[in-house]
């Protein structure tokens, strides 16, 4: 598993994730969210709502995963779309995937 997903885990744990379609869009109007992660094989609705609700909201969106990826890293079973509400997290896990991205490249 890539480090910067081990940031879930720890989100998870310290209560600050976010999981389900339904709970994460409920969400989003709160301006809570700092960054949502979306699993690269969601249906098409699924990305097309999810999208469009963050772009209305200026969400950053990561699509870097698939659904086995994000369940794996918080211990559930088909995890589609899963939120960070915490800026420092979200900063963390930011910064990880741009390590990796560089030493990857």
């Amino acid at each position: 598993m890539r480090r910067s997903l081990n940031y879930l885990g720890i989100a998870k744990r310290s209560g600050n994730l976010l999981c389900g379609t339904d709970t994460v869009v409920h969400s989003l109007a709160s301006k809570k969210i700092k960054l949502l992660f979306l699993a690269s094989d969601a249906s098409e609705n699924t990305k097309d709502k999810i999208i469009k609700k963050a772009f209305y909201y200026q969400i950053q969106v990561c699509e870097a995963f698939d659904s086995y990826e994000l369940s794996k890293a918080i211990g559930k079973d088909h995890v589609m779309v899963m939120a960070i509400v915490d800026e420092g997290l979200k900063k963390a896990f930011l910064k990880e995937i741009e390590r990796e991205v560089a030493y990857e490249g």
